[in-house]
């Protein structure tokens, strides 16, 4: 494969994702990139192309994966989920019966469902992360289980962008018995024949496409969220966004940042394990979960106008996000493009998106599941052209008319 080319395979039917593909690496600053749709069950569209690694110029291949941020939170619940289908995880139960050290400072009645739709108030710790703490497990669920609440739990939402990896995982890891990572390989990535981790073997680090970050200007804290970061060090965005260690500086392109267990933010897959993932849940759950657990994935648990975290409107299902279009509501779309800061799918559709615009998801009314990501970070806390484009197409592709009404529409 020459540099910048694309490789894979497309049905027909589904020309327009491909051709929107390749706009992206043309016309839209697209660097390397996968992209794969399954339609029920059957892959349609599997495609990758660009280059992995800059510095290199290395192509990116069928087998480079790269870091996926908080795309990494849907595998995450998915593991919750799979535990509540067994009948081994409560999401109503406090969580202090699987937990008792986590009830604590008012939270002694929060619940893995409040944990799930980001309402249970630790989206952040407040007193400073030690470099390595992202990459210590004990340390971290240590420091939010004494930490106070921001809100009362279960009355608002605010993104926990990077907390809710141990707040999740932690329900996890005490309701199987094993680490979120072993048990996401062991119950849903291997069964599932998925390229995609929590927790990187070190075997995999050469196939590991680097990020390369969006660099934002002074000029652009202009927005509800990146005011915060720039006048309130002690906001809740940005205690998020900068109280957390060596992963602030580089650890999405680090060795000890791949290999740990970071449940909210440090999965590593291609578009097919994105894909793959979500096929099951777009078909009536497969193995994975039951029909009336499926039901409950995908209906909007939490929405705000005003996230406590992101400072934009919001809605959440359990550890998934809905569609969500600010195209008019976000100051952000009209600084860097219309679909920074949304994310449209079908009202049926749940997934989840990762910095920079890595996203996947399933959607059971269609049959279809998606999976894209790139290794160039684009501006905005949500999506951006290059994604929602290839989201748009495959819509398209099946018939459906339009997005107007802040939802993909047949």
């Amino acid at each position: 494969m020459s540099e910048g080319a694309i490789g894979g395979s497309c049905r027909p039917g589904f020309e327009r994702v491909a051709e929107a593909f390749e706009r992206n690496l043309k016309e839209k600053g697209e660097i390397g990139a996968s992209v794969c749709l399954t339609l029920g069950g059957e892959t349609v569209i599997d495609l990758w192309g660009g280059v992995a690694d800059p510095k290199t110029k290395a192509p990116w291949t069928r087998d480079t994966v790269s870091i996926v941020f908080s795309c990494t939170k849907g595998a995450t619940a998915l593991c919750a989920h799979v535990l509540a289908s067994r009948g081994q995880l409560d999401l109503d139960t406090p969580v202090a019966e699987l937990w008792p050290e986590f009830a604590q400072h008012g939270k002694e009645r929060v619940t893995t469902r409040m944990m799930l739709d980001h309402s249970s108030a630790v989206p952040a710790v407040r007193a400073p992360v030690k470099d390595d703490g992202p990459y210590d497990w004990a340390y971290m669920t240590d420091r939010l289980a004494a930490e106070v609440p921001f809100w009362e739990p279960g009355t608002r939402n605010g993104y926990h962008g990077f907390t809710f990896g141990w707040t999740v995982g932690e329900m996890v890891r005490r309701a199987s018995g094993k680490s979120l990572g072993t048990f996401f390989r062991e119950e849903i990535a291997g069964p599932l024949g998925l390229d995609f981790w929590i927790g990187l073997p070190e075997a995999i680090e050469p196939r590991v496409a680097p990020i390369v970050p969006h660099v934002y200007k002074a000029a652009d804290a202009v927005t509800p969220f990146m005011r915060d970061l720039a006048t309130n060090k002690q906001s809740v965005a940005a205690l998020f966004y900068f109280n957390n260690g060596a992963w602030r500086s580089g650890g999405a392109n680090s060795r000890a940042g791949h290999a740990a267990e970071i449940g909210a933010a440090n999965g590593i897959t291609n578009a097919r394990g994105l894909a793959g993932m979500y096929a099951p849940l777009a078909n009536g759950g497969g193995d994975l979960v039951d029909a009336t657990t499926l039901l409950r994935m995908g209906e909007v648990s939490m929405a705000t106008h005003d996230d406590a975290t992101l400072r934009i409107p919001t809605r959440f299902a359990l550890g998934f996000m809905k569609s969500m279009d600010n195209r008019r509501r976000s100051l952000a779309a009209k600084l860097w493009g219309e679909d920074c800061d949304s994310v449209i799918m079908s009202s049926a559709a749940f997934g989840h998106v990762g910095a920079g615009g890595s996203l996947g998801f399933a959607d059971p009314a269609a049959g279809l599941s998606f999976g894209y990501t790139m290794n160039r970070m684009g501006p905005g806390l949500l999506m951006n052209e290059r994604g929602q484009s290839l989201v748009d197409a495959a819509y398209l592709s099946l018939g459906y008319r339009n997005k107007d009404g802040g939802v993909w529409v047949k």
